[in-house]
């Protein structure tokens, strides 16, 4: 049964850092496109960072470019969102997902991916 499970989450004061996990069970992560997306109350929800190791291509969404990378560790079967200079407006439930396009480098687009994680909060506030 294929599964990706977040962790890392929680209550970070402006400034600081996070580092989310995603692991995936049921299937191997190195032969999908990997997406982080969030979603704050009342928002829709928007792609954060793609990865496709199969084009290797990524993509950030300008709000997080230069402050959140994107890593994959594939002996663990592990993705990872660094996220720094955290900003109260990073606030939202945070998910990882996988989908089987080739390429990331127009955008993360919810609909071309497949399995979704549970979500992870992550509160950016003094």
């Amino acid at each position: 049964q294929a599964q990706l499970v977040e962790s890392g989450g929680g209550l970070v004061q402006p400034g600081g850092s996070l580092r989310l996990s995603c692991a995936a069970s049921g299937f191997n992560l190195d032969h999908y496109a990997i997406g982080w997306f969030r979603q704050a109350p009342g928002k829709e929800r928007e792609g954060v960072s793609c990865f496709s190791r199969a084009s290797g291509t990524t993509y950030y969404a300008d709000s997080v470019k230069g402050r959140f990378t994107i890593s994959t560790d594939s002996a663990k079967n592990t993705v990872y969102l660094q996220m720094n200079s955290l900003k109260p407006e990073d606030t939202s439930v945070y998910y990882c997902a996988a989908g089987g396009l080739y390429s990331v480098v127009g955008g993360c687009f919810e609909h071309e991916y497949h399995y979704w994680g549970q979500g992870t909060q992550v509160t950016v506030s003094s």
